[in-house]
């Protein structure tokens, strides 16, 4: 099983998040920035981490995740909204949507993440009553996320990339 560890980060914590996949994987697995990848070469299993720019995968993540067809694949993200909100539930399926075709999804990984402060400062700037608007439901959640991904998150994260390594040996053997 040869691996592969393909992350976007704009603030840090996506590539804290690879780092903690990564160490869960087989040594010497590769750990790629988005916009190194050239294309899936010869990686039977392939790790991709995005941040989640308007609810969906980053630009360099969606760039490299349409150079990936009839690969394992697992997923795993960060963003402002709290994981287990429908926001991040679509942004999941809408990075999911972003693969090559026939790419066999082995699982998902979405945490929290601090929110850069230029989108903050971005979000401040629409009045209230905005969708955008910094409400302050908004911005207790930012202050919120600002303390993750935190060791649990990246103790959870390790833990998905073993599950996914354990699906993926099966399907090879069987």
């Amino acid at each position: 099983m040869k691996p592969v560890v393909i992350y976007s980060s704009k603030t840090g914590n996506t590539e804290k998040v690879a780092m903690a996949v990564q160490s869960a994987l087989p040594e010497g697995t590769p750990l790629v920035a988005a916009s190194d990848f050239e294309g899936e070469a010869d990686y039977d299993l392939i790790f991709v981490g995005y941040w989640v720019d308007r609810g969906t995968a980053d630009g360099a993540s969606r760039a490299a995740m349409a150079k990936i067809s009839g690969k394992m694949v697992a997923t795993f993200s960060t963003l402002g909204e709290y994981p287990d909100s429908q926001h991040a539930k679509d942004s999941v399926a809408n990075g999911i949507s972003c693969l090559g075709e026939g790419c066999t999804v082995l699982g998902t990984f979405i945490c929290h993440g601090a929110v850069s402060p230029e989108v903050q400062e971005w979000m401040k700037q629409f009045p209230e009553g905005h969708p955008n608007a910094a409400t302050p439901e908004r911005l207790e959640r930012w202050e919120i996320a600002s303390t993750h991904p935190d060791s649990a998150d990246l103790e959870n994260a390790a833990a998905f990339a073993r599950e996914v390594i354990e699906k993926a040996q099966g399907l090879v053997a069987s």
